[in-house]
């Protein structure tokens, strides 16, 4: 992952965009493996870990009927993670996860290994799915590799955008 982290770096630099974390079920993990590039003091500004739901209400601006209506693993919370990180942290572009390390947690409609991921930008605040199959660490793991291969794709979408005619967009609807 120290590669990808370092592309991260490389693009965002290219691009001229700083970025934050705000995390959850990856504890740091994510920030551990941006700043183990060297020079990553860049483009980095930091992160939250917001382990508790009063937390990611406190600092992070998620708001207490999103909890209450989605639970703390869910698409809008991701979103609404990587939203208020963005404001808080005041970055470019800031990743978020919530999920379900395991091995315990479980509910009937939330296994352990679900995770959601959220990417926020001024051009918008999007969210990822993840089931995973492991254990505590594996998960996070998986999560934090997850987080960091859509943050490159993202960023390297906006690296085509600057290359291309206006109008056109990704698979995904990312301007490119």
């Amino acid at each position: 992952m120290e590669a990808l982290a370092k592309e991260i770096g490389d693009l965002l630099r290219k691009n001229k965009l700083t970025l934050g974390a705000v995390e959850s079920a990856t504890g740091g993990l994510i920030s551990h493996l941006i700043t183990n590039v060297s020079g990553s003091s860049d483009y980095y500004l930091g992160s939250i870990t917001s382990y508790s739901n009063e937390i990611k209400m406190r600092l992070v601006g998620v708001k207490r009927e999103t909890l209450e209506k989605y639970g703390a693993v869910s698409a809008k919370v991701a979103e609404e993670m990587a939203e208020g990180g963005r404001n808080a942290l005041g970055v470019d572009v800031c990743i978020a996860d919530t999920g379900i390390a395991g091995p315990t947690g479980a509910t009937r409609n939330k296994p352990i290994g679900l995770f959601y991921l959220g990417l926020s930008h001024k051009k918008g605040t999007y969210n990822r799915r993840y089931a995973f199959h492991g254990s505590r660490e594996h998960n996070k793991e998986q999560a934090a590799s997850a987080a960091l291969s859509w943050l490159k794709e993202y960023l390297g979408s906006l690296s085509q955008e600057e290359d291309k005619p206006t109008g056109f967009k990704s698979k995904r609807g990312w301007p490119v």
